[in-house]
């Protein structure tokens, strides 16, 4: 289904300029934007995927990732096709890259399936979401009424008019730091300020956030720009989730996955400037759990997806340390 953006200008020749990320793009008529689902039809620029999705399924929580969110419970997920970065390791290359068949589908079904299955609320996730922003927002503005919770797992690539419109309707977000570097945002075509704006004004708004970075060997695996990075995001709060993901091999990137070794050494360097620090997708003892960071008394164990909450009343149940860990 088609739905007129919110944010492009008309330029000469009936070419439109696209105004909702930092790429900006200059889409001739019958062309598309980097991301694929933002289309020019005769002069006008349109979200070609509103309503039509690719994917949606019912997730833990921890699979966003998300830990300190409503930790235990299940979110409905959905996504459609395409991204505004070119990462040559996407995992889900095979929605991102290309557009796919799509089912359609409307918000009214969205919001029901989420109340049939006792989900918390919507994910926006799968593909990168912000790009799908017309049927996100519309999507956001119904759950809320119908007390859901939304959440976005996100690149952040966004510019800051369109956020700062989204922003009210968003309640949790896990955003992909991919790097820290200006060179390595240029390679998988994005825009580090961009992702840092992202999360300093979710932050300072109140919406709830995580990190996740994944660590790719000779490309963002610099020991002083991780700690720089981990340093960035203990200025805004030690308490901010970091999640760090093993990289493995996929789409067009074949370098040899990332050694244990140097998760545990990553995670013991983002230890250092943050207070919880969480490795993923691969089993590294003492890395998954939640800990209080005050007295260390165990707060919530995982076991995979399995969740035990201990904490109460998002207290530590021993030394009273309140915590960021939503219930």
């Amino acid at each position: 289904m088609l739905k007129e953006a919110l944010f492009y200008k008309k330029l000469e020749n009936d070419v439109v300029q696209c105004q909702l990320c930092p790429h900006f793009c200059k889409i001739s008529p019958n062309k598309s934007g980097i991301c694929l689902i933002r289309k020019n039809l005769q002069g006008r620029l349109y979200l070609s995927a509103y309503g039509e999705i690719s994917s949606i399924g019912m997730d833990p929580i921890e699979k966003k990732p998300l830990y300190h969110y409503y930790p235990g419970s299940y979110i409905l997920s959905i996504g459609t096709n395409g991204c505004n970065l070119k990462c040559p390791f996407c995992q889900n290359w095979q929605i991102s890259t290309e557009e796919t068949s799509r089912d359609t589908i409307t918000i009214d079904k969205i919001i029901n399936l989420a109340k049939q299955h006792k989900s918390i609320g919507i994910a926006y996730t799968y593909n990168e979401p912000l790009i799908w922003y017309e049927f996100v927002i519309d999507t956001s503005k119904e759950a809320h009424k119908n007390k859901l919770k939304n959440i976005l797992v996100t690149n952040g690539n966004i510019n800051k008019e369109p956020l700062d419109r989204l922003i009210p309707h968003i309640d949790a977000t896990n955003v992909d730091l991919k790097g820290f570097t200006d060179d390595f945002y240029k390679w998988v075509k994005g825009n580090l300020q961009s992702t840092l704006n992202f999360i300093e004004t979710v932050f300072k708004n109140n919406i709830h956030v995580e990190i996740t970075n994944l660590i790719i060997p000779q490309k963002n695996d610099d020991e002083t720009t991780f700690r720089e990075m981990c340093k960035w995001i203990g200025s805004l709060s030690k308490n901010i989730p970091l999640h760090l993901s093993r990289y493995f091999p996929n789409y067009r990137l074949d370098i040899p996955q990332t050694p244990a070794d140097t998760l545990k050494n990553f995670y013991n360097i983002a230890k250092d400037h943050l207070n919880f620090v969480y490795v993923g997708n691969i089993f590294i003892n003492g890395t998954n759990t939640t800990n209080c960071p005050n007295c260390n008394t165990l707060l919530i164990d995982r076991q995979g997806y399995s969740t035990k909450v201990l904490i109460i009343d998002s207290k530590c149940p021993k030394c009273g340390n309140h915590l960021n860990i939503q219930l």
